[in-house]
């Protein structure tokens, strides 16, 4: 069905649009691998400053002040140090060239990268057979590639950064002002409800165990969705969310690779469920105007 309607548009837009989710997958790259670091390297630097100003720094926040953001330094082999040339970062067909090696050392690079950067494409792709060339479509690849990031970040540190969930969920609000995909007054309902929700269910949790259910970045994530989708759209987010979320944790499980009383992140499967919730979101509504 994806590609029967994709057909229906003329081979320029798409090659433009696949072009254009590659690259930004290969950002997505960057910005997974590197702001979990860039992160934790602020806050060890944080804790290394003097409690009075006058007082020395020690080298090792010296250390970790050294430039390392989203641009510096440059893409390099992360084994043996060689920067990259321009030709090695082309998406996709770089990995394929160099049969998934560094070209100065031969270690093996992930598979990972190449999968990332056509999983961009195709949410591109999913947006533009779900909603059109539309300046809709431009909001929802905005939005179905944050949230690829989120899950990257969080499968692999735990961590929702704040410098990512909170533009977004203001990203929501401001959007339905200007340019309403859902009416204000229910963005702004689904914002609050989101965070609430889970919020409510967290301490719920801890009163119960003693134990913190979930971090406090879910409850900005779900939030960000709220805003962008409306209070309707939640109840569907959080199953989708909740049923994939199980089902992954009953795989690790039931493969050894996790025990029962292992911590999931659960930003992953709330991510899944946006990108559900962008594709259907007219159903969604819909279904909701119905009651």
């Amino acid at each position: 069905m994806l590609l029967y309607t994709l057909y229906a548009y003329q081979w320029p837009g798409l090659v433009a649009l696949s072009i254009f989710a590659l690259s930004i997958g290969s950002f997505v790259n960057v910005v997974a691998h590197r702001l979990p670091i860039m992160l934790q390297r602020q806050w060890a630097a944080e804790s290394q400053q003097p409690l009075y100003p006058s007082a020395p720094i020690s080298t090792t926040a010296r250390t970790l002040g050294a430039k390392f953001n989203l641009a510096q330094p440059r893409s390099h082999c992360p084994h043996c140090g060689e920067q990259l040339k321009i030709i090695d970062n082309i998406p996709v067909i770089s990995w394929l060239r160099l049969s998934g090696k560094c070209r100065f050392c031969g270690t093996g690079i992930s598979a990972r990268y190449p999968v990332v950067e056509l999983s961009a494409l195709v949410l591109g792709l999913a947006v533009v057979a779900a909603h059109g060339y539309s300046l809709p479509s431009l909001f929802y690849c905005g939005l179905m590639w944050t949230l690829l990031a989120l899950l990257l970040i969080d499968y692999d540190s735990g961590l929702l950064p704040d410098q990512i969930t909170l533009p977004l969920l203001w990203a929501g609000l401001l959007l339905n002002t200007m340019y309403p995909l859902v009416p204000l007054h229910d963005a702004v309902i689904g914002a609050m409800a989101g965070y609430l929700s889970l919020w409510l269910i967290f301490w719920l949790f801890k009163l119960a165990t003693g134990k913190d259910g979930m971090g406090y970045g879910d409850f900005k994530l779900l939030a960000a969705l709220g805003a962008w989708f409306g209070w309707q759209a939640l109840p569907q987010v959080l199953m989708i969310a909740a049923a994939t979320g199980l089902i992954y944790a009953l795989y690790q499980v039931g493969t050894g690779r996790q025990s029962s009383s292992s911590a999931i992140p659960f930003g992953p499967f709330l991510a899944i469920a946006g990108w559900v919730a962008t594709l259907l979101h007219d159903s969604v509504l819909s279904t909701w105007m119905v009651y």
